[in-house]
């Protein structure tokens, strides 16, 4: 590990975000408070970016039968990275490796109409992969996983323009979270058993997603022996402070599942037709997405994401009573703010302390006196003392518009 350049490694640790335990096991990291602060924020972004967007969540279970995954193809190309089966009575059940089969589950669950599609169901669900322990590490190589994932049932008509629109909304993501995409990779099929048998499958997605790239006006490498094991995608590449590079979101063009579970729509023709699976996740799983945004942001978040958002510092145990009080006046406003007072050591050292808190108020006896706070941003910039109640609105605006930049 290179201490110059940011690791998450080593600023989970010292930023108190997650930690990880011999008896839990290699792989199993857990988040401390101010962790599961960033990955809530994280998963209430996406889950409101998938409302706007007309999906629909769902939640489903992180067991499914064995027979499940015979039937999705799971246990015939992806048995590997999977855990065993537990038997339980005379039923043999597995941790999955996927959300998919659920949500085709879940589409077939009563008929369908063309008029419902495209119809749109996303989850943000845990699921498991047996991965060797010489591979695991921090955040981004874990055993157990929670996937930022959708499934889009559509047209084949329909198709391209759903594979475009997940495309879109990952671009507006990434410029949310301040996340740089290195290149877009069209993953192919490579040489050996792992992949379906059905060329005119292959042939037909991978079109369809070449025309979605087209239509997106991205440019793009193909990469042969990195597609999914039922069909090709289009990975969005990132790369880590040392150029690592690792794929952080995907969409999916997919004929084999919907094939293999039976899926039908009727259509205007009052006859049944087979939907398209368009599979495609924004932010790939928290925790790849998380381990990435505290080593692009060496744990100075945007302020919408920080695990403390204000910093408030009375100067002295006189203004500890102003200082409590607009604490609170922030928390009420939905703001994550604390107060750090003088016990907690010189005011030079409660500042340095709170240099990566995106903003700070320092309230001294003249503060006080005329309710105003002395403003001090992480960048440096000090606006100046303001009125509490005008700092309040000011910081709750921002960090609504969930953009990059602190001040005007």
């Amino acid at each position: 590990m290179n201490d110059k350049l940011p690791d998450h490694r080593r600023l989970g640790r010292e930023l108190g975000l997650f930690g990880t335990d011999p008896l839990m096991g290699a792989g199993l990291p857990y988040w401390l408070p101010d962790g599961a602060v960033v990955r809530h924020t994280l998963e209430e972004y996406i889950r409101d970016a998938e409302r706007r967007a007309g999906y629909r969540h769902v939640y489903s279970p992180a067991l499914g039968k064995r027979e499940l995954y015979e039937i999705s193809g799971h246990w015939d190309h992806y048995r590997d990275d999977m855990y065993p089966p537990m038997r339980l009575g005379a039923e043999e059940v597995v941790l999955r490796p996927s959300l998919c089969p659920h949500h085709a589950l879940i589409y077939r669950s009563r008929s369908r109409s063309h008029r419902e599609l495209p119809l749109r169901i996303a989850e943000l669900g845990a699921m498991h992969r047996a991965e060797l322990s010489g591979v695991l590490g921090g955040l981004t190589r874990v055993r157990a996983i929670h996937l930022n994932d959708a499934h889009v049932f559509c047209t084949l008509d329909q198709a391209v323009a759903e594979a475009r629109a997940a495309l879109e909304l990952i671009a507006r993501a990434y410029a949310d979270l301040g996340i740089e995409a290195v290149r877009h990779r069209l993953s192919l099929p490579g040489a050996g058993g792992k992949y379906v048998a059905d060329p005119e499958l292959w042939r037909r997605a991978t079109g369809l997603l070449r025309e979605v790239l087209a239509e997106a006006g991205v440019a793009y490498e193909e990469a042969e022996g990195e597609a999914a094991f039922y069909g090709p995608k289009i990975d969005v590449q990132i790369a880590d402070p040392a150029g690592r590079e690792s794929t952080l979101s995907t969409v999916q063009i997919d004929f084999h599942q919907p094939a293999r579970f039976d899926l039908r729509y009727i259509g205007a023709d009052g006859a049944r037709h087979r939907p398209v699976m368009v599979h495609r996740s924004i932010i790939g799983s928290v925790e790849r997405a998380v381990a990435h945004l505290v080593e692009t942001h060496g744990g100075a978040f945007p302020a919408w994401l920080a695990p403390v958002q204000l910093t408030v510092l009375p100067v002295a145990e006189e203004q500890t009573g102003a200082a409590a009080a607009l604490v609170r006046e922030a928390t009420a406003l939905g703001l994550r703010a604390e107060l750090a007072g003088p016990g907690e050591g010189t005011l030079g050292a409660r500042i340095r302390a709170a240099r990566l808190v995106p903003y700070q108020a320092v309230i001294g006896a003249r503060e006080a006196d005329a309710g105003l706070a002395a403003v001090r941003l992480r960048d440096g910039r000090r606006p100046g003392p303001l009125p509490a109640a005008g700092l309040l609105r000011r910081v709750a605006a921002r960090v609504a518009g969930r953009g990059s930049g602190l001040w005007d």
